[in-house]
């Protein structure tokens, strides 16, 4: 069970809702990313941990001594809030449910919920006595990884890189290849005075639109879901062209509905995609259209045999049917690391030793769930060296990041614990 340290701790970093806002002075991703940075490095100073800041990017907590170092990669901001959750998201709620006590809050998967259960690990491992004197442990957090990860590459750039980090951002067991990233905004002018709006980032399938068009309003409601697996959510922007239709509202009058409704995934029309991290996957993550004109914001994840140049010009040359223009707004590679590595092999048998503690285990999990995998999720693994994404959800469990409901199983977040202090315990050099 959580000790009331730990739930109090976890519902003060909870309850500031660290969406990225207006760069400000000292506060490059706004303000509240910045203000929850500031309370967790207070409280791990007052426990006695060394802490900095670089470039007010991102925050570290450290503690041990000696030349080698050993990292944990959080990040403490978050996606932004739908206003139809069953509670206030920025207030940690228990609840007993069929898995035992249930957390309810934004961030206590994505990602504050790991990074206050490494920060515990931590504590634990310090409370103990526990303290290397070969090698330091330093929990690093940033404060955009939603919007851009320059925080993260900030922090590669300009201060230490541990020799091995894990970022607890994923899912087990061990994640040693993410696909590529590719967001693309199209946009053009707002032929004949549409009125629409949908989604609120471009890595979440939006759970609810709206349209003003002929007249007539329509509303959509779907169902939140991480980017990375379009196929959890409903996506509320492409039911939007459905209710038109069934309105009676000619499409061919608005070319962004249009491309939206007749949209085809490259791998349909002649781009080679799919390999071990699986197949193309697409998210319309944003619609915005007025009288400025119109914009729809796109979320492509890639497998590494994809050809990303042809992608982009098969969407370019589709919105151009339309009289739409296309831009790309970030492209990030793959990440491919070496499964059978020493690191990547040790961290499998640490997730093998703890996976039948997880709730909603079967013995015939074992088989299926114990080695390394690939993922389309985009981490922090990608922008520092040395780092590969390790947990820190169950595969069989329903993926938690971007939901509306976020949750956690007390059992589990106590397990992420064991498994973070089990992490730095076998990757601290031995004495001697």
């Amino acid at each position: 069970m959580l000790t009331e340290y730990q739930k109090s701790f976890l519902a003060k970093i909870i309850s500031v809702p660290s969406v990225g806002g207006v760069p400000e002075e000292g506060a490059p991703y706004g303000k509240k990313p910045r203000e929850v940075l500031d309370v967790f490095l207070a409280e791990a100073k007052d426990n006695g941990f060394r802490t900095g800041i670089v470039g007010d990017r991102a925050g570290w907590v450290e503690f041990g001594s000696g030349e080698k170092l050993l990292g944990i990669i959080c990040h403490l901001d978050i996606v932004p809030v739908t206003d139809d959750w069953d509670s206030d998201p920025f207030i940690l709620t228990f609840r007993e449910e069929a898995d035992g006590e249930v957390m309810y809050a934004r961030g206590i998967v994505d990602d504050k919920g790991p990074a206050c259960a490494s920060f515990f690990a931590m504590k634990e491992l310090f409370d103990q006595g526990h303290i290397p004197v070969n090698c330091r442990v330093r929990l690093i957090l940033g404060t955009d990884e939603e919007r851009t990860c320059s925080c993260i590459q900030y922090y590669a750039a300009h201060g230490e890189v541990p020799d091995f980090a894990i970022t607890p951002d994923s899912v087990f067991p061990v994640v040693f290849s993410e696909k590529g990233i590719l967001q693309l905004r199209i946009y053009g002018d707002n032929e004949n005075h549409l009125t629409a709006q949908g989604g609120t980032a471009v890595n979440i399938v939006p759970d609810s639109a709206y349209c003003v068009a002929a007249g007539r309003e329509l509303r959509t409601v779907g169902k939140a879901a991480h980017a990375s697996k379009p196929g959890l959510g409903i996506n509320a922007i492409m039911l939007l062209t459905e209710a038109m239709e069934h309105a009676g509202i000619p499409l061919e009058d608005y070319p962004i509905m249009s491309f939206i409704r007749e949209f085809v995934p490259a791998g349909d029309v002649g781009v080679p995609a799919g390999d071990e991290a699986g197949e193309l996957t697409f998210n319309m993550g944003s619609l915005n259209a007025g009288k400025d004109g119109c914009e729809l914001r796109m979320d492509f994840r890639i497998p590494a045999s994809m050809d990303e140049d042809g992608l982009i010009q098969k969407v370019t040359d589709q919105a151009a049917a339309y009289g739409l223009q296309t831009e790309v707004t970030l492209r990030l590679s793959p990440m491919l690391a070496d499964r059978d590595s020493a690191e990547v092999v040790k961290l499998a048998a640490v997730w093998q030793r703890h996976m039948d503690r997880f709730a909603g285990f079967r013995e015939e999990y074992r088989a299926l769930y114990a080695q390394p995998t690939a993922a389309g999720v985009g981490t922090y693994a990608r922008h520092i060296p040395n780092t590969i994404a390790f947990g820190i959800q169950a595969p069989w469990q329903v993926d938690q990041c971007h939901q509306v409901n976020e949750h956690v199983a007390v059992s589990d977040f106590m397990q992420w614990i064991e498994v973070i202090k089990e992490y730095i315990t076998e990757f601290v050099p031995r004495e001697g």
